[in-house]
């Protein structure tokens, strides 16, 4: 990479959808990933692998700040991290990889139609008949399987952790603050292990402008998700993320079929 490639003209589109993402994601607690590994993958031509490792460097910086975020609006439960973090960080680096090393868009269209089906449900539910709030019960496979997803398919996390334990009755608010401040750790380990798969070499000056945009527009970003998520009825919020879920799932979906 060479730093002296930067283009200011070229960098504010990204910036732009860095932002977008980042105060989606820190609000609802998911579609950073989902959206800025589609925009480099679909529209740049950048290899998975090499998306994926940017997107989750990126997300290295506006996880930290969104988790600072959260924890200062106690939007956090710290048992529910502790629970998640482990078995996230573990099916993270297993999923950096399988995707460095095998091809796993072959799964990809079923985990987008399985999630697909989740933002449906939490639709449902409430426009419906909310969930009651409870303790959920499945978390450590949540949370391999979350990890795992989110490395080996470009982005995930959020959607499948924090859309099933709202399904399990976990409170919106601070499902959304924990998974995201979790997300953090996550984050960094899928960093680390693309880095270590595919080295420095992976990446090349046409991908620095689009790394360099999201940075900057989702670090700007991240501290305002965790107010949206505070101030948000829960009801709001279930729809908020049945709504995203359900478009970008479904447009995964498409994607991987097309």
């Amino acid at each position: 990479m060479n730093w002296a490639d930067l283009d200011l003209a070229a960098l504010l589109p990204f910036i732009a959808v860095g932002f977008a993402a980042q105060l989606v994601d820190g609000a609802l607690g998911m579609a950073f990933g989902v959206i800025s590994s589609t925009l480099l993958v679909s529209v740049l031509g950048v290899p998975p692998a090499t998306a994926s490792a940017g997107v989750h460097i990126v997300e290295s910086f506006t996880t930290g700040v969104s988790g600072i975020s959260h924890a200062l609006h106690r939007n956090i439960n710290w048992k529910l991290f502790f629970r998640l973090l482990i078995p996230g960080v573990i099916g993270g680096a297993l999923g950096a990889y399988v995707l460095s090393s095998l091809d796993a868009s072959i799964t990809r269209p079923f985990v987008m139609a399985y999630l697909t089906a989740i933002g449906l449900y939490l639709l449902y539910r409430g426009f419906g008949f909310p969930l009651k709030p409870r303790e959920p019960r499945i978390v450590e496979p949540l949370g391999l399987a979350g990890g795992f997803l989110d490395a080996a398919g470009g982005g995930g996390w959020g959607p499948v952790v924090t859309s099933n334990l709202i399904v399990q009755g976990s409170p919106p608010r601070t499902t959304i603050g924990t998974v995201s401040a979790t997300e953090f750790f996550l984050t960094v380990t899928i960093s680390a292990s693309f880095l270590f798969h595919i080295g420095l070499e992976g990446f090349d000056s046409a991908f620095l402008n689009p790394v360099v945009g999201l940075l900057i527009g989702g670090v700007v970003a991240a501290p305002f998700g965790a107010l949206v998520a505070k101030r948000v009825p829960a009801k709001t919020l279930m729809i908020l993320v049945g709504v995203v879920l359900t478009v970008t799932s479904a447009y995964g979906v498409y994607s991987a079929l097309s």
